[in-house]
């Protein structure tokens, strides 16, 4: 089984359109090409559903609409890398504190809504299939932890809940057989959840090769619950894990952002240093317990936004994103010091080094 090394460039269109540029070595360099040059062998790329108001303003993130993905995936096959498929079954965010319908969706419930994420699933592969890209791997909905297309598909509803992640499935196996189907919960250090959650779903079938975790070390705590949380659900539900998203700051420094979530308090819960050298050490090192899980189950990890530069004017949502998901949350760069450049878009050493891990 292959090892891939991944990130998430899903912002990289919006970035690029604010004036975003990229260097390796000194050289400006297309984002996607310098991504293979340093050792990136596989790009995920979210997608929403319809991330606009009526009268077409984006929500912001990215707007990642089937349009914006479809060009990412050309330019990620282009530059001789695969890509990974996220299905977030939402208009905007899906994450444990919100799983929105769809707009288009709202009115359906049970086995409508179910036939709306068959057909939906299926839709959207086709659609990939006729411009000749195929994804290696695909999410059916995005941090599912609490559920999905609340409120049928919450995870206390657990019948519901499996049954939609069925027909997501089942899209995914009848348009493109080979992809690698993935579940993925935030907090990859939480045992008791992921046995509770992946026993809970079990009885009803859901097809999927891969539990997919989120590791924040700045939240989710030690490297060492990772590795026995992943070892655990590796032997237990004899499917391979993987990291979907982590990151880390490079510094606390806002770089004159709004919003960021890494500060001094969360560089003191991840002990690592907060500097290029203290990032580079962090991704040595989940990639390499995830290369140590046992009899290979390791499937790979995933930085989440390594391109997000610290361009004030690119925020994880607009205020009309903000107001759709009822977010108090400052509409800011939350994660400009997170990013594996610096904020002229130089590559850090973690990126420099990601060949070599």
């Amino acid at each position: 089984m292959s090892f891939y090394k991944g990130m998430d460039v899903s912002l990289a269109k919006t970035l690029e359109g604010l004036g975003a540029e990229y260097f390796l070595d000194g050289r400006k360099t297309d984002l996607f090409e310098l991504l293979k040059e340093c050792g990136t062998d596989l790009v995920r790329l979210r997608l929403w559903v319809n991330p606009y108001t009526d009268d077409g303003v984006s929500y912001g993130g990215g707007a990642n609409d089937i349009a914006t993905t479809i060009e990412l995936a050309h330019r990620v096959i282009n530059a001789g890398m695969m890509f990974m498929l996220d299905f977030q079954y939402s208009d905007f965010w899906a994450d444990p504190a919100k799983q929105t319908k769809p707009k288009a969706w709202k009115e359906y419930t049970g086995q409508e809504l179910r036939e709306q994420v068959y057909q939906y699933t299926k839709r959207v592969l086709y659609t990939l299939k006729d411009e000749n890209l195929i994804p290696s791997h695909v999410q059916v909905g995005n941090e599912i932890t609490n559920g999905l297309l609340w409120p049928d598909g919450k995870s206390d509803n657990v019948e519901d809940m499996a049954l939609l992640l069925k027909a997501g499935a089942k899209g995914v196996r009848e348009v493109m057989p080979d992809a690698r189907i993935i579940l993925h919960l935030d907090f990859g250090t939480d045992n008791d959840l992921y046995s509770r959650w992946f026993s809970d779903i079990e009885p009803y079938g859901v097809d999927f090769d891969i539990i997919g975790m989120s590791y924040y070390p700045h939240w989710n705590g030690k490297l060492e619950d990772l590795r026995n949380n992943m070892t655990d659900m590796a032997a237990r539900f004899h499917k391979n894990v993987m990291v979907t998203e982590t990151s880390i700051g490079y510094t606390t420094d806002p770089l004159g952002c709004n919003g960021m979530v890494f500060t001094e308090n969360e560089e003191k819960m991840t002990g690592y240093p907060a500097t290029e050298e203290g990032q580079k050490d962090f991704l040595s090192d989940l990639i390499r317990t995830v290369r140590e899980i046992p009899d290979g189950r390791g499937e790979g990890v995933v930085y989440w936004e390594p391109a997000w530069l610290p361009i004030p004017e690119c925020t994880w949502a607009t205020e009309p994103g903000r107001r759709y998901m009822h977010d108090k949350v400052e509409a800011g760069n939350s994660n400009g010091n997170q990013a594996l450049f610096d904020a002229a878009g130089n590559a850090n050493p973690a990126l420099l080094a990601l060949s070599s891990m």
